[in-house]
């Protein structure tokens, strides 16, 4: 039989040999999205609203849009004191919405025939913060044509 050679280690073999400093994580950025509803309701998913910082169930807004401009491209939402010309946003199940049929109607966005979506950017406006609401209208998908089994009678030949 063969004599074996064994590599022994030793404790000071066990230890890491460098210390690693661990990184800080990133937070994750997460898109702040929401849509403009067919009712013409502006609504913001739970989890955009968590990642905003806002507290909307006590925050009045007031509305705008850019001066001088026909058809909205962005909407602003600035908080508010008390008074008629704010806004409040209502609690839905999973969701905020802010119900504004008329003035979206006439700032040009057709709501019921084509869906918007929004980005959301927070920016600062007279040492509050405020949301810039920018729309984009999305593109309906193109509808399948059925390419199954014919259903019901077969049509008269001629």
């Amino acid at each position: 039989m063969k004599a074996l050679t064994i590599n022994f280690f030793s404790p000071t073999e066990n230890r890491p040999t460098k210390t690693k400093s661990p990184k800080a994580a990133k937070p994750t950025k997460v898109a702040l999205t929401g849509y403009i509803s067919a009712t013409g309701k502006l609504t913001l998913p739970t989890k955009t609203v968590a990642n905003l910082g806002i507290n909307l169930d006590d925050t009045l807004f007031k509305v705008g849009m850019d001066q001088g401009k026909r058809k909205a491209k962005s909407l602003y939402l600035v908080p508010g004191s008390d008074s008629e010309e704010t806004f409040s946003f209502e609690k839905a199940a999973k969701s905020y919405t802010l119900a504004l049929p008329f003035i979206l109607t006439k700032s040009g966005v057709d709501y019921a025939k084509t869906k918007y979506a929004f980005t959301i950017r927070l920016f600062d406006y007279e040492g509050s913060t405020a949301l810039e609401l920018k729309l984009a209208a999305e593109a309906a998908p193109a509808k399948v044509p059925y390419t199954g089994k014919p259903r019901g009678r077969k049509p008269k030949s001629a």
